[in-house]
């Protein structure tokens, strides 16, 4: 199941290949994930540094503790990972992989500062995007038709 994936910002700046050993990820519900992505958790997939290339401008980084920092692109604002100072491996939000698909949650961590509310969200009603015709509007007005 080894493979190459690629991923990065949403205005393409910062871009990378990883070599991907599995798909396993896991979600972390600490608060300093919760103010750096503005989520109530965040995706993340656990690599090796040494497997990341970062192909086009490398990421900008942010250190928010005293033992990590945060890859991210200041152009667009996107969260690209997260790094233990002296760690040889990183995480990289699954969200900015170009398929995130492949990724199954296989753990939670900083359980004790999840939001309960947000854990199991299956039982909500859901809409498509197009379904939302106000939405679907200011797409086709921007782009001709609805994103990818």
């Amino acid at each position: 199941m080894t493979g190459i994936m690629t991923g990065g910002c949403q205005c393409r700046r910062v871009r990378y290949t990883v070599r991907i050993a599995d798909d396993e990820a896991y979600l972390c519900h600490c608060n300093y994930c919760r103010r750096a992505t503005g989520g109530v958790s965040i995706a993340f997939k656990n690599v090796a540094q040494a497997d990341v290339e970062w192909t086009t401008s490398p990421p900008d980084y942010y250190q928010s503790s005293p033992i990590a920092k945060r890859p991210f692109c200041a152009t667009c604002g996107t969260p690209l990972g997260f790094q233990f100072l002296d760690s040889p491996n990183m995480d990289l939000t699954v969200g900015s992989f170009d398929d995130p698909s492949r990724f199954r949650p296989t753990s939670n961590f900083s359980i004790e500062t999840a939001l309960e509310a947000w854990m199991d969200v299956t039982h909500l009603p859901g809409k498509r995007l197009d379904e939302h015709a106000p939405a679907v509007d200011r797409w086709k007005k921007a782009l001709g038709k609805l994103p990818d």
